[in-house]
């Protein structure tokens, strides 16, 4: 019966059972749920971004209020006419190159874990087009097919996200992601795996993902590629590795 189950879910575009952990919410004010570990890294640069932009933003609203308030009118008559400060300028200099060079060591960080592709597991091919994705697995028997956006949504799937055909990938699993286009620039973006990488005509651009959570995980294309741009939906869904041997079983013979 589990079985059963399992097939019916993947001959079946409908991806409606799984957790569908990656996408918008209605007041969502952060990132999306995390699902990879590149995820992990930008949550976690972008909550130290955060502290360092905060500390900076109340410091210059103090000193401002305190110069409001110290150097009014009433309170100082007869203000300075000091046009420049050596000291002043070397410190309003100095301070804002040392915030920027400790912020670029962490940020510097996580480009190289995002560009640096480990020794994968196994190879997905991405194909941008005007305007939908084809997919193919070349380790599988080179399963091939496109991603279209579908218009007649089954119950509890997003409106201008879902596809007819999901990429499915294993959880747990190192997956180099390879991208190109065939005709203009699109970009491959899936905001919880951490991924946006362009689809350049005549050029392969790589990444990598290794999904931690089961569940269905949404993105757009991110480049102005048309009238259509807005009509290009992602959608991953990431299953256990059981799961996806009976799906490529399925598929092969689906595609």
């Amino acid at each position: 019966m589990r079985k059963l189950v399992l097939i019916l879910i993947f001959l079946l575009p409908v991806f409606g059972f799984s957790e569908q952990l990656g996408q918008p919410h209605e007041w969502q004010l952060g990132f999306q749920r995390s699902a990879s570990p590149v995820m992990d890294y930008i949550n976690d640069f972008h909550n130290l971004m955060l502290i360092i932009m905060v500390c900076i933003a109340a410091g210059v609203n103090a000193l401002l209020l305190y110069t409001v308030i110290r150097f009014n009118k009433k309170r100082n008559p007869s203000p300075s006419k000091t046009s420049h400060n050596t000291l002043l300028e070397i410190v309003w200099t100095v301070i804002p190159v040392l915030i920027v060079l400790g912020i670029s060591f962490p940020s510097l960080k996580v480009l190289k874990y995002e560009e640096h592709v480990p020794d994968a597991e196994m190879t997905v091919k991405v194909v941008g087009h005007q305007w939908y994705w084809t997919y193919n697995y070349p380790d599988h028997d080179e399963i091939t097919f496109d991603s279209n956006l579908k218009h007649d949504l089954d119950e509890g799937e997003p409106r201008l996200l879902a596809v007819d055909n999901n990429l499915v990938l294993p959880v747990d699993t190192t997956v180099r992601i390879q991208i190109t286009s065939d005709d203009v620039i699109h970009s491959w973006a899936v905001p919880s795996l951490g991924i946006k990488k362009d689809a350049v005509p005549g050029r392969l651009n790589e990444t990598w993902v290794r999904i931690d959570k089961e569940g269905t995980y949404y993105g757009q294309c991110s480049e102005l590629c048309g009238i259509l741009h807005g009509f290009m939906p992602i959608a991953v869904t990431a299953v256990s590795k059981e799961a996806f041997k009976e799906w490529v079983t399925q598929a092969k013979d689906s595609f």
